[in-house]
């Protein structure tokens, strides 16, 4: 039950996002406002955020509401993984970011990567699909499908970004306070796992 105000919120943001769009009617139309009303108040009181925000963040969403898409590069090297420090949190995650209009996962991942950490990367593996609700992070308003990818480094050199201040490698055993709205301990400890065992198939779920 911790969880289930998300999935209703969630769920009921996306039924009145897809009957704004299609509807016609001023009757129709007045319903699905008062539907993401009601998500937007579920929202913001369990997640203590101001009403107007949330509304305001779910009266953005327009067109037919499918799951955002976030890409992540897991790049090891000497049994380290790579992670940038985020200027948001002071807390590091994997270099990545929200999918981008235009390009595929794989451009969005390297340049992700290039972007925040300073190297230049090829994505060499698609190693998991989550469902970001079903892997511990904390709430957040829309449905979100995470993609990791095991990339490598062509070149470039480590510097930090607007996004980013500082770039290092962890070992497994010694990785810092992790920014787990991006990533949690449990997704890079996987993902080691799948670099020790390169022929493991993709995770998804």
């Amino acid at each position: 039950m911790e969880t289930k105000w998300l999935e209703w919120a969630q769920k009921l943001q996306a039924i009145a996002q897809n009957g704004l769009t299609y509807s016609e009617g001023p009757f129709d139309i007045e319903r699905y406002k008062q539907l993401r009303a009601i998500a937007t108040e579920i929202m913001a009181t369990f997640s203590n955020v101001e009403h107007s925000y949330v509304l305001d963040l779910f009266s953005r969403e327009i067109g037919y509401a499918t799951p955002k898409v976030d890409v992540r590069a897991a790049i090891f090297q000497d049994n380290t993984i790579l992670l940038v420090k985020e200027r948001a949190d002071g807390c590091w995650t994997l270099p990545g970011g929200w999918a981008d209009i235009g390009e595929s996962p794989s451009e969005v991942v390297v340049k992700e990567v290039y972007e925040e950490s300073g190297y230049q990367a090829r994505a060499i593996k698609l190693l998991a699909v989550y469902d970001r609700d079903k892997q511990g992070h904390p709430p957040f308003p829309f449905y979100v499908y995470k993609l990791f990818f095991h990339c490598e480094i062509i070149g470039g050199s480590p510097s930090s970004s607007i996004e980013t201040e500082d770039v290092g490698f962890f070992a497994e055993d010694t990785l810092p306070e992790l920014s787990i709205g991006r990533v949690t301990p449990r997704q890079i400890t996987r993902l080691f796992h799948h670099y020790r065992n390169p022929d493991l198939p993709t995770d998804f779920d």
